[in-house]
């Protein structure tokens, strides 16, 4: 029977074989849904689906790619702003 804390949709059940040959259920917490690009919604490379307490402990530049935007814009998205950007500047 589970605890109380694991009932609810928090968790969920992932079947584990022990080395005895019974199979068991162990619950796991659930990883949050992948980043998404702020402007087509397409979901972004290079961000890792974890929880926060796991997310926090990664380095800076582990959370999110190493360009302008990076972690919020997609990079197809990214190259059409800066794109955008340099037309504008040179005006």
């Amino acid at each position: 029977m589970p605890a109380g804390r694991e009932k609810s949709g928090r968790f969920r059940k992932v079947f584990v074989k022990t080395p005895g040959g019974k199979t068991v259920v162990h619950r796991r917490e659930r990883k949050p849904s992948n980043a998404i690009c702020g402007n087509c919604k397409k979901q972004l490379a290079g961000v890792p689906r974890e929880r926060p307490a796991v997310f926090n402990k990664l380095a800076k530049t582990q959370r999110r790619p190493e360009r302008p935007y990076g972690g919020n814009l997609c990079s197809k998205c990214t190259r059409a702003v800066i794109k955008d950007q340099t037309r504008r500047d040179a005006q």
